[in-house]
């Protein structure tokens, strides 16, 4: 097993229900596949960088646009021979109009988190956008419920474009291996059934030593790594949810109580228990 991917490190904290910032620097930084526990989604502006999320890799183009769910174990890899600029905008999971993340969620369905757009969509994200970066800094009259009216306003049209497919699909925007793709699907979809890498292997009639190379080169994780921080992170919403800790952890895929302990407090740096105080 790949120690240094054993824990897959959480980053950001949001207290707000929504945070939008405007990024731009030139630095040589090597990324770590990371997740968050918040949505976020973002608006790729210039420079080079490809971003790996759950096992695709996405060749940006200025104004792409992508969808990170909560949970999703992503990172970029970013060419410093130019300046990498951004927007980010980072959403909390307990956000009160719910609706507005359904397109996350589709993401993770569609295993796709990447928007492309025609000019005229574009033309009106960025002006939402603009006026959303305005009325954020300001501390004119009204500002927060412009700042909310505004981010409502392009979350709204971002999931009509995302969930009604108004986005340009285009093949070469981005690869991955499909036999890793549905490998990941299931796996997201079974956590609590038997992910054995002898019952992984014989489902996608693989070799279980080519299953488990390539997963690593896809995904940057071994499939044992990448299974166990899944189920913790499930394990964790379901405490959150009011279940109790030995139901979340058997929901979760873990046999074994005493393992599932250790490795939540390795994980998250505190026992499953706190969460229920």
């Amino acid at each position: 097993m790949d120690h240094a991917m054993d824990i897959t490190e959480k980053t950001g904290y949001l207290n707000q229900e929504f945070r939008l910032f405007y990024l731009k620097d030139q630095r040589e930084r090597d990324f770590e596949y990371h997740y968050h526990d918040f949505y976020k989604v973002i608006v790729f502006l210039s420079g080079k960088a490809t971003y790996h999320i759950e096992g695709k890799s996405y060749y940006l183009n200025p104004w792409d646009i992508l969808l990170v769910d909560k949970y999703a174990i992503h990172k970029p890899e970013i060419d410093p021979s130019v300046p990498y600029e951004r927007f980010i905008l980072w959403i909390r999971s307990d956000i009160q109009e719910n609706t507005l993340v359904r397109c996350f969620q589709k993401a993770t369905d569609r295993c796709f988190h990447l928007i492309r757009l025609d000019s005229q969509l574009q033309k009106k994200l960025k002006n939402i956008l603009s006026e959303l970066e305005s009325a954020s800094q300001a501390d004119a009259f009204g500002w927060e419920i412009l700042q909310k009216a505004l981010f409502n306003q392009f979350m709204v049209y971002l999931n009509r474009i995302f969930l009604e497919k108004q986005y340009i699909y285009d093949q070469e925007s981005y690869t991955f291996d499909s036999r890793i793709e549905e490998l990941i699907k299931y796996i997201n979809r079974n956590l609590g059934e038997d992910l054995s890498i002898e019952s992984l292997a014989r489902k996608y009639f693989l070799s279980k030593y080519y299953m488990m190379r390539k997963f690593k080169e896809e995904t940057g994780y071994t499939i044992h790594s990448y299974i166990t921080n899944k189920r913790l992170l499930l394990s964790r919403t379901l405490i959150t949810q009011g279940i109790p800790v030995t139901k979340a952890a058997l929901q979760s895929g873990f046999k074994d109580y005493t393992a599932f302990i250790r490795a939540y407090k390795k994980q998250f740096g505190e026992l499953p228990s706190s969460l229920q105080k």
